[in-house]
C-alpha cells in the first residue's frame, strides 16, 4: 500500500467524527438476531418480563436514547462554538475531531438506540428476556457515559486543559521532526545547504486545487532521489500554502529524469495545517488562543499567560535539539532529498512577537514573556542567545512606551514566571 493512502486512511479514522457511532449502529443491528437465537435456545426467563411490559420499556427506551443522542449532539456543538469563540477555531481539528470518550460515547448511544430498535421489532409473540435485560443494561452504560463526557468535555474544553493538549501534540512532533539533541553525535552530511547545486535540471510544479502541504514521505523521496543517481529539493516547507503552478520539486542531476506521479504521491495536501510533521503549527495555535485572549472584546490576559506557560518549554525543547536536519541520507551516505524546516529564529518569533504586540500594555504579560526570554537564554546553549536577545530589546522598548508612571514601569520591567505572582 502507497504512503500517500495510508497516510489518508490514518488521518481519516482519526478525524472523522462519525465513523465510531456508525460501527456501533452497524454492530447493533448485528447482534440483534444472534441476541434471539440465544434467548430462543436457552429460554432464558430470569428476568420476568411480560410481553406488554417489555415493548412499553423498549420502546420508552429507544426514544430516551434518541433524545439523548439529540442532546449530546447539541451541548458537544454549543461548547465547541464557545471553545472557538473563546480561544480559537484550529483547537477542534487539533483537540476535539480526535476525542475518543466523545467518539466512544455517541456510539455507544447509537448502539442502545438501534439495539432496542431491534429487538422491539422482534418481540411479537414472546418476550426475548436477554435481549431486554441487555437493552436496560446498555442504556445505563450510555446515562453513566454522558455523566463522564460532561465531565471530561467541562475539563477538557477549559483554556488551561486546551493549552496542555495543544503542547502535548508538540512536543510529540518536536521530537519526530527533531530527533536529535544538540549534543548528539549526528552525520553532519545532513545539514546539506552548500550541497545543493545553483540551478535545478527540471521543475515539477503544483498541478490541481490551491492547498496546505501538511505531510509528506520523505524516506520515499531519498530513495527515489538516490535511485536516480540525483537530488531531490521539495521546495515549499510542510504548513505551507500551495497555490497551482507554484514548484513543487526542483530535480538534479538524473532525478530529473523520474516520473512526476510517484513524486507527487509522496506528498499529502490539505484545507489546513494539521500537527503530524509541523511544530511550527503548535506554536500558532498557542500564540492564536493568546491573541484570541488579549483582544478587547475578551481581555483576559492571564489565559495569554497560561499560553507562555505551555510556549515556554516547548521553545527550550526545541533549542536544546539540532534543527539543521533538512536531509535524508541511505545507508552509503547518499544524500537522495533535501528540504526546509523552521530554523530558530523562525521559532522565537512565532513564540514572542505577537503576544509582545497584542500583550504590551499588560503587566501579566510582559513580565511572564520576559520571564521566558530570560530563562531561556540561561538554559539554552549561547549560539540560542541572539534571537532572544533580540526580543528581549524589542520588549524593553515596548514597556518603556506602553507605561509611561515610574511604578508601572519598575513593575512592568521585571521578570515573573507567573506574570503577577512576584512582588518586583
Amino acid at each position: 500500500m502507497r504512503w500517500i493512502l495510508r497516510y489518508r486512511i490514518w488521518t481519516f479514522v482519526r478525524s472523522a467524527l462519525w465513523l465510531v457511532p456508525l460501527g456501533c449502529m452497524l454492530l447493533g443491528l448485528a447482534l440483534t438476531p444472534i441476541l434471539r437465537q440465544i434467548d430462543q435456545a436457552t429460554g432464558w426467563t430470569l428476568f420476568g418480563f411480560g410481553l406488554d411490559g417489555a415493548r412499553a420499556l423498549l420502546a420508552m427506551l429507544a426514544a430516551s436514547m434518541l433524545s439523548l443522542l439529540v442532546f449530546v449532539l447539541s451541548a458537544l456543538l454549543i461548547a465547541v462554538q464557545v471553545a472557538s469563540a473563546q480561544l480559537t477555531p484550529r483547537v477542534i481539528a487539533a483537540t476535539f475531531l480526535r476525542d475518543r470518550p466523545v467518539k466512544f460515547t455517541i456510539g455507544l448511544v447509537v448502539f442502545t438506540f438501534m439495539l432496542s430498535i431491534g429487538v422491539l421489532g422482534r418481540s411479537e409473540d414472546a418476550v426475548l428476556q436477554l435481549s431486554t435485560a441487555l437493552c436496560i443494561l446498555a442504556s445505563l452504560a450510555s446515562i453513566a457515559m454522558f455523566l463522564l463526557l460532561v465531565d471530561y468535555a467541562l475539563k477538557s474544553l477549559r483554556p488551561v486543559s486546551l493549552v496542555a493538549r495543544v503542547a502535548s501534540e508538540g512536543f510529540k512532533v518536536v521530537e519526530d521532526v527533531y530527533p536529535h539533541l544538540r549534543a548528539a553525535e549526528i552525520d553532519r552530511r545532513r545539514s546539506t545547504r552548500n550541497s545543493v547545486p545553483a540551478a535545478p535540471d527540471r521543475t515539477i510544479h503544483h498541478a490541481g486545487h490551491s492547498a496546505v502541504l501538511i505531510a509528506a514521505d520523505f524516506r520515499e523521496l531519498s530513495d527515489a532521489g538516490v535511485a536516480a543517481r540525483g537530488l531531490i529539493e521539495l521546495v515549499p516547507r510542510v504548513g505551507d500554502f500551495i497555490a497551482e503552478d507554484e514548484p513543487l520539486f526542483h530535480l538534479y542531476a538524473g532525478a530529473a529524469r523520474l516520473d512526476d506521479r510517484p513524486l507527487r504521491a509522496a506528498l499529502a495536501f490539505g484545507q489546513e495545517r494539521t500537527l503530524e510533521q509541523d511544530p511550527m503549527y503548535a506554536f500558532r495555535i498557542l500564540v492564536d488562543i493568546a491573541a484570541k485572549a488579549l483582544s478587547p472584546a475578551i481581555n483576559d490576559p492571564t489565559t495569554a499567560v497560561l499560553a507562555l506557560d505551555q510556549i515556554h518549554p516547548l521553545l527550550r525543547a526545541i533549542g536544546k535539539r539540532q534543527l539543521d536536519t533538512e536531509a535524508i541520507l541511505d545507508e552509503t551516505g547518499t544524500l537522495g532529498v533535501v528540504f526546509r524546516t523552521p530554523d530558530w529564529e523562525d521559532y522565537v518569533m512565532v513564540a514572542a512577537s505577537e503576544i509582545r504586540q497584542y500583550g504590551g500594555t499588560s503587566l501579566q504579560v510582559v513580565r511572564r514573556l520576559r520571564a521566558m526570554l530570560e530563562e531561556l537564554m540561561a538554559s539554552l546553549p549561547s549560539v540560542r542567545r541572539p534571537p532572544l536577545e533580540v526580543q528581549l530589546r524589542v520588549l524593553g522598548r515596548a514597556v518603556a512606551r506602553n507605561f509611561p508612571d515610574a511604578e508601572d514601569l519598575e513593575s512592568a520591567g521585571a521578570a515573573d514566571p507567573q506574570g503577577l505572582g512576584h512582588v518586583a
